[in-house]
């Protein structure tokens, strides 16, 4: 019966997600493609794409396509997507053709950047093409009550952009959108380090120092961590080692803004509303929820309860799946 398949696509900035109504998450892989120069040809993508990031020669250039949660690079995701769904189709052995296609966009994206993801996915011969906020996807994916008139609070950190959305009745009540995610705080490490110890270091090293030994809190024990890069004076490999609080203050400016967004929504929320807030809180989604210890600082800031979404990596994607049973009802086909 299932001649044409239903999926939902999370684009993510870091990674991209698809999701079959049928077998749940086929696909987690990086967004990032591999393109050789010469022939414009794509010659990886995905996790293959990500491991040759700072290790190709010239001619061959990783690329990440999506930059805060938009598309940068048009013809570089078309491609990519379409790589990306053939895998699919191999994987999971439905018929690719026409399939019906819901997609998530920042709730801060603009028209163009919209028509841009609803013409990429297109392209690849989808017969109906969905567009759904992503507050609403990673409230659905979080297991919330989104049709109930009740607040749901979500904090999606993402690779490129932070989403803060309070939803009730299936529609976004009030929404912030950052570009200020996972993407940014790895910047901030690499400049911390060049700054202090005068070596660079890429951007998976700083990734990995995040994830390692990176705290959200600024009272943790604290720990270190052996890291290498290139002398900035000298031109050769050296290790140092860094400590948590270090990070901490490499991060900090980061984790304030994305303070700072979720109070400002709370702020534009009707008062009916706050008191649901205070008794359900907040959820968080997206793989910058992960950071150690950002669920018990954001819960003091904030004064109210803070939660971690059952599978925070994979919550939008799972929403944006789900929400095709739910499209009609939450009004966000695309015109």
């Amino acid at each position: 019966m299932l001649s044409t398949a239903e999926i939902g696509i999370d684009l993510g900035t870091a990674n991209i997600l698809i999701y079959s109504k049928t077998k749940g998450i086929v696909l987690n892989e990086p967004s990032v493609v591999a393109i050789d120069l010469n022939t414009k040809n794509v010659v990886a993508v995905g996790a293959e794409a990500k491991e040759m990031v700072g290790k190709t020669p010239q001619n061959i250039v990783p690329i990440r396509p999506l930059k805060d949660g938009v598309i940068a690079d048009y013809d570089v995701t078309a491609q990519m997507l379409k790589e990306f769904l053939k895998k699919v189709s191999k994987k999971i052995g439905l018929s690719m053709r026409k399939p019906t296609v819901v997609v998530c966009t920042p709730s801060g994206s603009t028209t163009v950047e919209r028509r841009a993801i609803h013409n990429a996915v297109s392209s690849y011969g989808a017969k109906h093409v969905h567009l759904i906020e992503e507050p609403v996807a990673s409230a659905i994916g979080a297991d919330l009550p989104v049709d109930e008139p009740v607040a749901n609070v979500t904090v999606d950190i993402g690779g490129g952009t932070t989403e803060v959305g309070i939803i009730s009745f299936g529609g976004v009540v009030s929404c912030n959108s950052i570009r200020t995610g996972g993407d940014t705080m790895d910047e901030e490490i690499v400049n911390f380090i060049r700054k202090k110890y005068n070596i660079l270091i890429g951007e998976r090293t700083a990734e990995n120092i995040k994830m390692g030994v990176g705290h959200a809190d600024e009272n943790h024990v604290e720990e270190s961590m052996d890291v290498r890069g290139r002398d900035m004076v000298s031109g050769l490999p050296q290790t140092v080692t860094v400590s948590s609080k270090e990070v901490y203050t490499a991060l900090k400016e980061s984790l304030d803004q994305i303070l700072e967004t979720i109070r400002s929504t709370l702020e534009n929320c009707p008062p009916e509303l706050s008191g649901d807030i205070v008794d359900r809180g907040i959820v968080l989604t997206g793989g910058g929820a992960l950071l150690n210890g950002l669920k018990d600082w954001l819960s003091e800031e904030l004064f109210v309860p803070v939660h971690l979404a059952p599978n925070p990596l994979e919550s939008v994607a799972i929403g944006t799946g789900r929400s095709l049973k739910m499209i009609s009802k939450l009004q966000k086909a695309a015109k």
